[in-house]
């Protein structure tokens, strides 16, 4: 089964077209990565699939169901979550806070049972307290929960975030760059940690990554963008050896 199908699509600004006929599909439980250099439009296409950009043309579907059109705020509950190159927690918040708000985003309580505490608001209150702990746990973040976001070191804060994504209750997890300003071992680590999140949480992932050595160990499928188009798309073993791709962005040791 596909989780996503991305079929035709197209994006222009201005008259330049960032996205030009790019199509793609992802496995149900696979990891397909995208590459290719600056500006090659990688990104506009996660804004494509979860609608913070209108597709000019072409279309998305998600398990079957067209979402082409779908307002942005709808995708979570289908169960589509994404992280950003640029990280968005709030940072003035706790770490349990910030995992705690995601869950409530998606499971919260009516207005009736906010305002008089019910007894199902407690219910829900407790779930999602208890919930919020096992992703902290998850994640290495324990004894931690009571720090503002943005007293982390940078390789936690790219944890949180992924942790908050993933609070959704996601079947198909967009990241952006999370390896974006990692050192080697903070890299190694996330590589591990990715991992782990597509088999506890039985995960399709779609990432994007400048860093090939994370991208091509996680990948089953590499997509290869450049202004805008796919160049190429194959396993990493077949990308390694294109000799386009290997002159354009990977260099002479993948030779």
């Amino acid at each position: 089964m596909n989780a996503l199908e991305v079929e035709g699509l197209e994006k222009s600004f201005g008259g330049v077209k960032a996205v030009d006929g790019i199509s793609f599909v992802v496995e149900e439980g696979k990891t397909v990565g995208i590459i290719g250099p600056n500006g090659a439009g990688k990104t506009t296409v996660f804004n494509l699939i979860t609608g913070f950009y209108r597709v000019d043309r072409g279309r998305i579907l998600f398990y079957g169901k067209n979402i082409t059109r779908t307002q942005p705020y709808k995708l979570p509950h289908l169960g589509i979550a994404r992280t950003f190159q640029n990280l968005r927690l709030f940072s003035n918040l706790s770490v349990f806070e910030n995992v705690l708000s995601a869950i409530l985003k998606k499971d919260g309580y009516n207005v009736v049972s906010s305002v008089f505490r019910t007894a199902d608001y407690f219910m829900k209150e407790g779930k999602a307290e208890k919930k919020a702990r096992e992703l902290i746990e998850f994640f290495q973040l324990s004894g931690k929960e009571n720090y503002p976001a943005n007293n982390l070191p940078y390789g936690e804060q790219r944890r949180l975030e992924i942790a908050r994504a993933l609070a959704l209750q996601p079947k198909i997890l967009l990241v952006d760059e999370p390896g974006a300003g990692m050192n080697p071992r903070e890299v190694q680590d996330l590589l591990q940690t990715l991992r782990e999140v597509k088999e506890r949480f039985s995960l399709s992932i779609v990432i994007i990554e400048h860093q090939m050595g994370l991208v091509m160990n996680i990948s089953d499928k590499v997509v290869v963008m450049d202004f805008g188009e796919k160049i190429m798309e194959g396993t990493p073993g077949e990308v390694k050896k294109d000799k386009r791709v290997i002159e354009a962005y990977l260099g002479e040791e993948f030779i």
